[in-house]
């Protein structure tokens, strides 16, 4: 089995304009907690977690020869963003595209869908 990283994309300047309602997030979060669990059940399932918004991130880059850069906020300016991820297994890549078409659904947002390095 390969194990595959879906990931989930926000559009964080359209969600700080206009925030889901909080019944919207609600139905979110019951559906993701049912594809959470359709994985354990599977044995798809391996690592998963949501992320605070970009804003909140730290960046640490290497110097050569000296200290390492340190600066806050997110290494790329964009208008969307990691919000969450998914690590999964799967037989092949039709099968993690299955699982990513029903992650989608589950959380209503962009799923990328990418293989491990062997390793």
């Amino acid at each position: 089995m390969t194990q595959y990283l879906l990931s989930v994309h926000h559009d964080y300047e359209t969600y700080a304009a206009e925030m889901p309602p909080p019944e919207a997030m609600e139905r979110m979060f019951k559906q993701v907690d049912a594809y959470n669990e359709e994985l354990r059940q599977a044995g798809a399932w391996v690592f998963a977690g949501g992320l605070h918004e970009p804003s909140t991130a730290t960046v640490v880059k290497a110097n050569e020869g000296g200290e390492p850069v340190v600066t806050d906020g997110p290494f790329a300016e964009t208008k969307e963003a990691l919000g969450g991820f998914w690590v999964i297994e799967a037989a092949d890549l039709d099968a993690a595209i299955e699982w990513a078409k029903k992650g989608s659904a589950a959380c209503e947002a962009p799923v990328e869908v990418r293989p491990f390095q062997d390793g």
